[in-house]
């Protein structure tokens, strides 16, 4: 019998709260049978969900909260009144004392990671978590970070978060050592901030046995696939994805629009119905919901707060694969190899001790 994985739900958190987070763990549910839930939130609003989703109650275990984080929740209040007692809170906290694998949550990205940073805490050497997005692309997928939880980086940071990226590819994509990129305004080596040619400078000259370093890599090279991973800081990262989420919207307008202009269109796209469906499918962001907070004790999930139940299914996917691959250990493998080689590289040699 396989093992269970635990997985906590703030199942108040996002647009919809639980009207959403139920039936997506329901999707969920049939998908990885092994799954069982901490659902933490409000027992009045989800005993009666609950009842439509026995599938869902029966691998569940519910624990009253009386608060819950409002979305436009300041990371600072949340923090103030919200712990202890709110479900956002609770669900990290069952990380913490590892009666669960992984939290999952909709709600205020801000106080989610103001919350997981406070409760978790960063792991050894590792000064400010990051959020990595899964990117779709034309040779299927990469991990790009960070994507807003740090904005501004310096070297060091952009190390730290090309070895969280790496372990990542490694822990999703079953890749030994994945490439890794920086995201620059070109390839060339003297353009750039000078953090970012610094971070570059320094991953040439480190070896590195979780990953391969590819240099610098553009904003056009995010669809390509270039590279297996994509860094960068969260301000440049979080511009990024809003683009690309925006630039998908509108390219699905148009395609709309098109088809339905006159007769014709109308017949073409009937007979062209499985490579448009098959487009849809690509450029569904609900595929690839789900934020993974790196370098904290714990794994954290970020769902889209405007998601729907497939949308939200999809994070609990990726939280099972994180803790399926062992996200955490790889990260903590990773980074002890690299700073055992940076305290090597930095100790006197004997002959110098002379």
């Amino acid at each position: 019998m396989a093992k269970t994985i635990p997985i906590s739900l703030d199942a108040m958190g996002g647009d919809s709260g639980a009207e959403v987070v139920i039936p997506g763990a329901e999707i969920a549910l049939v998908r990885h049978p092994e799954i069982r839930f901490l659902l933490y939130g409000n027992e009045n609003v989800l005993l009666p969900l609950l009842e439509q989703y026995p599938r869902v109650k029966e691998a569940s275990v519910l624990h009253h909260c009386d608060v819950s984080i409002a979305m436009d929740t300041k990371p600072s209040q949340a923090l103030r009144q919200g712990r202890w007692r709110s479900s956002m809170w609770r669900s990290i906290e069952a990380v913490k004392s590892g009666d669960a694998s992984v939290a999952v949550s909709a709600g205020n990205t801000g106080a989610l990671m103001a919350m997981s940073k406070f409760c978790l805490r960063t792991m050894a050497n590792i000064e400010r978590p990051a959020i990595a997005a899964i990117w779709p692309t034309t040779r299927g997928e990469s991990v790009v970070l960070d994507v807003g939880a740090t904005i501004g980086a310096d070297a060091q940071q952009l190390i730290d978060f090309a070895i969280l990226g790496g372990a990542m590819a490694r822990a999703l994509f079953g890749v030994q050592r994945p490439s890794v990129g920086l995201l620059n305004i070109g390839v060339e080596e003297v353009k750039g901030l000078e953090e970012v040619r610094t971070a570059g400078r320094l991953l040439r000259e480190t070896p590195l046995r979780s990953l391969e370093y590819a240099g610098f890599v553009e904003g056009s090279d995010l669809g390509k696939g270039t590279v297996d991973v994509v860094v960068t800081e969260g301000f440049a990262g979080n511009i990024a994805l809003k683009t690309a989420e925006g630039t998908a919207k509108q390219i699905g307008s148009y395609l709309r629009s098109a088809m339905n202009r006159t007769f014709m269109s109308k017949i073409g796209y009937l007979f062209a119905k499985g490579a448009f469906d098959l487009l849809r499918e690509k450029m569904d962001p609900r595929k690839v919901n789900g934020g993974v907070f790196l370098g904290l004790n714990g794994i954290v999930i970020k769902s889209h707060g405007g998601t729907d139940a497939e949308g939200y299914a999809s994070a609990i996917d990726l939280a099972y694969d994180m803790v399926k691959n062992e996200l955490t250990h790889k990260i903590a493998q990773d980074l002890v190899h690299y700073h055992r080689g940076r305290f090597a590289e930095a100790a006197p040699t004997a002959e110098g001790d002379s």
